[in-house]
């Protein structure tokens, strides 16, 4: 029957003359004939299906990339495909990828980059000898000279001893130890990798983790994926989102009734909220950290964007060694730092670091133990981090240009973010804090009731309604506040604070303005 149904499929039995002059193959009908004796199956049922797959992974959600930018993609679509619209392109202003809006990569970065990457450039008289010397440094670190190549899980040694040094350099002296830097995949590896050692337990003694409300995703996306608990505290809108410690010990002494609050995470400069923490506010939260007993996790990667002369960016690093003793030898510390922010915005690098202090020394081996079955974070994007902390000084021929172009972008930054606060304060119905620092505004919208009635029979949050309409009817891409928590009854929306200043940015109020009046219903 095998051989049959073989020869049937290959096409190559004898065929002999049918009954109506037509030739007939005499292996197809018996193999025809054996088959009609095979009982029929019914459709093998899939293994994987959304009843079946893991409930952890179902419950993440991550609205950076949600619903809005799906159909955002399908609007572009249908724009090339000629399809009217009443705008000719769709303002993707959902995510801090700066290139992507046009922020131009940092000329010695990229020299380096491309050393390393194709190193028979060493001998290119078009690149200067800073940045071959740091091509050179990284590449004989590598296996095999080679970028190519594996490296230790916890990332290159002198790119880690380089990471140590900055940080030392950046807090004034206070000293860093390699061993304690691991290199990650973005900052958002190293952040995923310490809160899986950090969760454990079920029930109410299940880990609770501590994000500030608004956050960034990731972090309900990775507490969902573990199957931890989300301890909410909120930010403070009216003091321009202003962490309040007061408002930490109403989140902890209420979370202790059905989990075991065990994790801070701090977000500084604020994702979404772009608000700068006073170190007094540092100081503050170390203490409550020390005395509820809690692991500190410090999401620094805006620690370049600060705009607000009334503004510094303090690292918790600092402030916690500052505290002295009792502080600095017993608060455990995680703080995260990346290439893809800053004056960088080297995102497709995904280069990153993660500091640890007051680690047990077992649960270092585990940490160690965990990164190792991801074997190392992409070799090019450790040296990218390494450009970052190791950039050209004064005395060395690439400094002017690279300072020049620092200073630059960030400037540039600080207008756009000045720029885009005004804008929306001029749009009725919105209201923006002042942005002190990071990429993002975090405006409040004033939905009416009958907009919110209309979000309502749509079975929509009134703020993604908003959102949705609005890229529809304008092309503006941008995230509701609910994909980053806000409090009951509030509705916001998250805006890059990338586009270019100018002619475009009135193109862009007069468009919400005009949405705004008439869509969004200022007017019941």
């Amino acid at each position: 029957m095998q051989r049959a149904a073989a020869l049937v499929r290959r096409g190559c039995c004898p065929r002999t003359p049918g009954p109506w002059g037509r030739r007939q193959s005499s292996a197809a009908a018996e193999a025809s004939a054996v088959l009609k004796v095979r009982p029929e199956r019914s459709r093998r049922e899939r293994i994987l299906t959304l009843e079946s797959m893991n409930p952890q992974v179902k419950a993440v959600e991550y609205a950076v990339r949600g619903p809005i930018v799906l159909k955002a993609g399908e609007i572009e679509l249908e724009l090339q495909r000629g399809i009217k619209k009443p705008f000719t392109e769709v303002i993707r202003a959902n995510i801090g990828d700066a290139q992507a809006m046009g922020q131009q990569p940092i000329t010695f970065l990229r020299q380096v980059m491309a050393l390393c990457t194709y190193p028979n450039l060493l001998d290119s008289p078009s690149f200067p000898e800073d940045a071959k010397k740091r091509a050179r440094r990284i590449l004989q670190a590598c296996g095999g000279n080679s970028l190519g190549s594996y490296s230790a899980s916890q990332g290159v040694n002198c790119i880690r001893e380089d990471v140590a040094a900055y940080i030392t350099r950046r807090d004034g002296g206070v000293p860093a130890d390699p061993d304690n830097i691991y290199l990650t995949t973005g900052a958002s590896d190293g952040i995923s990798t310490i809160l899986k050692i950090l969760v454990s337990g079920g029930g109410k003694s299940r880990t609770g983790v501590m994000i500030p409300i608004p956050q960034y995703p990731l972090y309900s996306a990775v507490i969902s994926e573990l199957d931890a608990v989300q301890v909410n505290y909120y930010l403070d809108e009216e003091n321009c989102w202003a962490l309040n410690v007061n408002e930490l010990r109403r989140a902890v002494q209420e979370a202790k009734d059905h989990c075991d609050p065990k994790v801070l995470c701090i977000i500084n400069p604020g994702n979404p909220t772009g608000q700068v923490q006073s170190r007094k506010c540092i100081e503050d939260v170390i203490h409550f950290a020390w005395e509820e007993k809690l692991f500190l996790l410090a999401d620094e990667v805006y620690q370049d964007n600060v705009y607000s002369p009334d503004c510094r960016f303090h690292s918790f690093k600092k402030v916690l060694y500052e505290m002295g003793p009792e502080y600095s030898s017993n608060v455990e510390l995680a703080s995260f730092h990346s290439t893809s922010k800053g004056y960088m915005g080297e995102c497709g690098y995904r280069g990153g670091y993660m500091e640890v202090i007051n680690l047990h020394p077992e649960i270092k081996g585990q940490l160690v133990k965990l990164l190792s079955v991801r074997l190392c974070p992409p070799v090019s994007g450790q040296a990218a981090m390494d450009i970052v902390v190791n950039p050209p000084v004064p005395g060395e021929e690439s400094f002017e240009l690279f300072h020049r172009e620092k200073e630059s972008v960030l400037g540039n930054l600080a207008k756009k973010a000045k720029l885009t606060e005004d804008l929306f304060n001029q749009v009725p119905g919105i209201h923006c804090n002042p942005l002190q620092g990071a990429m993002y505004a975090f405006p409040r919208i004033f939905i009416p009731s009958k907009a919110v009635e209309a979000a309502q029979a749509h079975k929509m949050a009134p703020d993604m309604f908003y959102c949705m309409k609005l890229l529809e009817e304008t092309g503006i891409c941008v995230v509701p506040g609910s994909g980053f928590g806000q409090r009951e009854g509030t509705y916001h929306f998250r805006y890059l604070c990338l586009f270019v200043p100018g002619g475009w940015s009135q193109v862009c109020l007069g468009k919400w303005t005009c949405y705004h009046r008439t869509q969004a219903g200022c007017r019941d």
